[in-house]
């Protein structure tokens, strides 16, 4: 049996596969996500892992109806640390 994919994996790997074209970042609940870690990984909260994720700055996690929208960092849309946006805006 091939070695299960880590959590970081396999939550990236959803977000790239499972996203429609001309979006960066996929529903929870509404793309089969949730189900599908549920299912793959057999144990484990799908909510507390992409939570984690989220703070450890792996992926972005934007509240939406019926669940959340999680995003590779680069894909995210709008926000970004201050020190992004200031650079951005040609301030910082």
């Amino acid at each position: 049996m091939e070695e299960k994919l880590s959590h970081e994996e396999f939550v990236k790997k959803a977000i790239v596969t499972l996203r429609k074209e001309g979006f960066k970042g996929i529903h929870s609940v509404y793309s089969g996500f949730n189900e599908a870690f549920k299912k793959y990984f057999q144990e484990g909260n799908p909510v507390e892992v992409t939570n984690k994720l989220a703070q450890e700055g792996k992926i972005v996690i934007r509240p939406v109806k019926g669940g959340v929208m999680l995003y590779l960092p680069e894909d995210a849309p709008g926000g970004g640390s201050a020190d992004q946006v200031l650079k951005k805006m040609g301030l910082g």
